[in-house]
């Protein structure tokens, strides 16, 4: 499963939906489905419940890096982290809040790897800054290779 998460109305906050949206108009491989849980936390909590082989998150990830600097994040070794620092808070969707239910209703998490985006601009605002939706295409295009790297170690592990 392939979610995207974000909130529209925050600028670059965004970019999850939006390439989640590009994603869901395009054949993918057999039994991949694109999902935009914007900034339901709950909605994605109980979808795991009957956890996909592979989750893919798409959201916005501060890093540090330059807006629209993409990144391929193993949340098993960051979750962690304290208040789970490296995502965006605009669209109040807290990954750790949705792992921590997740738990608590008995569900365990799929093997899980985030596609964060630097993000430029978290102000209110219908749009992406330029940098960030210059990253919409590439991040495509990483997500397909994700997914065929994911889908490949697997079969031979």
């Amino acid at each position: 499963m392939i979610a995207g998460i974000g909130n529209i109305f925050f600028g670059d906050d965004g970019f999850g939906v939006v390439v989640a949206q590009r994603l869901s108009e395009q054949t993918l491989p057999a039994g991949t489905r694109v999902v935009d849980f914007g900034m339901r936390n709950m909605h994605l909590a109980f979808e795991l419940l009957t956890p996909p082989e592979l989750l893919i998150l798409i959201d916005v990830a501060r890093r540090g890096g330059p807006p629209g600097t993409l990144y391929v994040i193993d949340p098993a070794n960051e979750l962690d982290a304290p208040h789970y620092a490296m995502f965006g808070d605009a669209h109040g969707m807290n990954l750790s809040a949705v792992f921590s239910a997740l738990k608590s209703l008995g569900g365990r998490m799929p093997r899980t790897r985030v596609l964060g985006c630097e993000p430029g601009e978290l102000e209110e605002g219908i749009r992406l800054s330029p940098p960030v939706q210059r990253a919409v295409r590439p991040a495509i295009d990483l997500i397909r290779r994700l997914i065929a790297r994911e889908i490949t170690e697997h079969e031979y592990a």
